[in-house]
């Protein structure tokens, strides 16, 4: 039986160490800073808030391009003879990065594609779904998995705060009037994504902890989330604070199991630090 090796891109924010004892091979996106080009997971995250502290600038990211997905396929093919691919990309409709990977997959065979219409923690939850259901039916079918995958990806639900209205000001996501306003009545977005779109959804008041708790609130009450794992993102600069009582909410809830990840340097560009989000999947 062949064997089916997952991939996606850095911008799932699937931990080094999970994806290597899973077996995922990762693609990494790119941070353009101080006109030098770094690849996700390359350069601390830190360097990103210092760039902007000192510059008041946030750096920029690109896609993986195609002829870096024709190398990354190559790689994957030579490594594992006889293998099938099935690639879970960073959703289409915020990056070029899915019809890159689309167009040097025409010169492959074996390579099938799958636009998971999300980001960050929504596009992990259903990596792992993905790992989970191989691990577990190692005799599944290429077409049944797909299939089992594709049914996931409108399941797949992501919300997050931004730690500060800083980089979405930098970013031009916010006109300086919002900013200013938002920033005196301590207005913070949530995002989500709507039809693999970044989306404010909804605007929450007060400090982050009360904003979190709010936040975490409203979220497992509008989805009827799979029990058996929660998904928690933060960049550098949470309070451990929030966490515990975010991990106290989702015992409460009766989660099975949380997984705390950091946002890579993609993620954490359009984030900023402290940002706070939660990823799952309904039922």
């Amino acid at each position: 039986m062949r064997r089916i090796i997952i991939s996606t891109e850095s911008g799932a924010d699937l931990p080094v160490h999970v994806a290597q004892k899973c077996g995922v091979q990762v693609v990494p996106m790119h941070v353009i800073m101080d006109g030098q080009d770094y690849l996700d997971g390359s350069i601390p995250v830190r360097d990103i808030y210092n760039y902007y502290e000192r510059t008041k600038k946030i750096p920029s990211t690109t896609s993986v391009n195609s002829n870096e997905y024709h190398e990354f396929f190559t790689k994957i093919q030579s490594d594992f003879p006889g293998c099938i691919i099935i690639h879970i990309g960073y959703t289409s409709r915020a990056s070029s990065s899915f019809q890159n990977a689309v167009i040097a997959a025409e010169e492959f065979d074996d390579i099938f594609l799958i636009d998971a219409l999300n980001v960050s923690g929504g596009l992990m939850a259903i990596v792992m779904y993905a790992v989970t259901l191989l691990e577990a039916e190692p005799s599944v079918t290429p077409s049944e998995l797909i299939k089992k995958i594709e049914s996931q990806v409108p399941k797949s639900r992501l919300a997050f705060i931004p730690g500060s209205l800083d980089f979405l000001r930098a970013g031009g996501r916010v006109s300086n009037a919002a900013y200013l306003s938002g920033s005196l009545l301590k207005i913070k977005p949530l995002i989500e994504l709507v039809d693999g779109k970044l989306v404010s959804t909804k605007k929450y008041r007060g400090n982050m902890n009360r904003v979190t708790e709010k936040m975490m609130h409203d979220y497992l009450n509008k989805y009827n989330l799979d029990k058996g794992q929660l998904y928690f993102l933060y960049s550098s600069g949470l309070d451990d604070s929030i966490k515990k009582r975010i991990d106290e909410m989702a015992e409460e809830a009766g989660f099975n199991h949380v997984t705390w990840i950091e946002a890579g340097a993609v993620i954490s560009t359009h984030g900023g630090p402290g940002a706070f989000g939660i990823a799952g999947l309904e039922i």
